[in-house]
């Protein structure tokens, strides 16, 4: 490996509109890289790590990065996790694949990143969205990456006929207050239940992400191939859901017999009232305890 490839820098860009103590905390942690096309992934980690317990690996979702975790990370190194988020290729500050726009072709560079970065270390791996979808692809692959999975709000089922949401354009607009409306409107169909919650924050988040989405042409979350991949993560398989996913809110029986049937360890859906798609954002404290509760289950 280049001596560049795991390179530590401390103070990385963070949303402003943290309360500033959760602020000056998630600065404080590292920056790391490992190859990808012909840049590099983006990996951020935090806390101590530790050989008696696994890190916590984050995927983040689609049209996003590590900030879709914003709001959980700090939680889970105060429960004594070493946590590891990445900037999925094509996302955030990450390169694009060398081909393809979809999950499919992130497989074996995640995969050889967490070899580098935790070599021979079987990770408690947790994907939101898209990055659940990847994950699931991931671990249908290379098996041996991971002691646990937890989906969060995870589509590419097959379990829904057709999309059950509609985002209106945004790119055309000439000025950013036409476009921040835009954003509010689509974080609203698509992100949280809770309209209330579409704050500075959200919308920080949000923005900040969506502008450096390299991968417009994604297909595979309208799919069952998170359905298809499943027989082959052999790892306990946890799913977190929000209640009023649109992705799924009027589909819960369908979705909870897809992944009894399709994982071969499902250990449970917890589904989180009053919470949305983004369910670890707008219902943080129950989320973060649920996945507290999921990854602390013995094997």
């Amino acid at each position: 490996m280049k001596e560049n490839q795991m390179s530590e820098v401390i103070e990385f860009e963070v949303p402003v509109m943290l309360p500033v103590a959760e602020r000056t905390r998630l600065a404080q942690g590292r920056r790391m890289v490992t190859p990808c096309g012909d840049g590099d992934i983006v990996w951020h980690a935090w806390g101590d790590r530790r050989d008696d317990i696994p890190p916590v690996v984050l995927f983040h979702g689609g049209s996003g990065s590590w900030t879709h975790w914003v709001k959980n990370i700090l939680p889970l190194v105060d429960a004594g996790r070493w946590v590891l988020a990445a900037d999925l290729p094509g996302f955030g500050d990450s390169a694009a694949p060398k081909a393809g726009t979809d999950a499919d072709v992130m497989v074996e560079p995640l995969a050889a990143g967490l070899r580098q970065l935790v070599p021979g270390v079987a990770v408690d791996l947790v994907g939101f969205s898209f990055g659940g979808l990847t994950a699931g692809l991931l671990l249908a692959a290379h098996p041996e990456l991971a002691r646990r999975l937890v989906l969060a709000g995870a589509p590419g089922m097959g379990v829904v006929p057709g999309r059950q949401f509609e985002l209106k354009a945004w790119r055309h607009l000439k000025t950013p207050q036409e476009q921040a409306e835009i954003h509010r409107h689509n974080l609203g169909v698509l992100m949280l239940h809770d309209h209330d919650l579409i704050d500075g924050l959200a919308l920080e988040i949000h923005i900040a992400n969506v502008v450096r989405d390299r991968l417009p042409r994604r297909r595979l979350p309208s799919t069952d191939i998170l359905a298809r991949s499943l027989p082959k993560v052999s790892c306990p398989v946890h799913a977190i859901y929000g209640a009023h996913d649109v992705l799924y809110r009027r589909y819960w029986p369908e979705l909870e017999a897809a992944l009894a049937t399709n994982a071969p360890d499902f250990r449970g859906l917890a589904l989180i009232e009053d919470a949305g798609h983004w369910v670890q954002f707008e219902a943080n404290e129950i989320f973060d305890a649920e996945l507290l509760q999921a990854l602390n289950q013995g094997n």
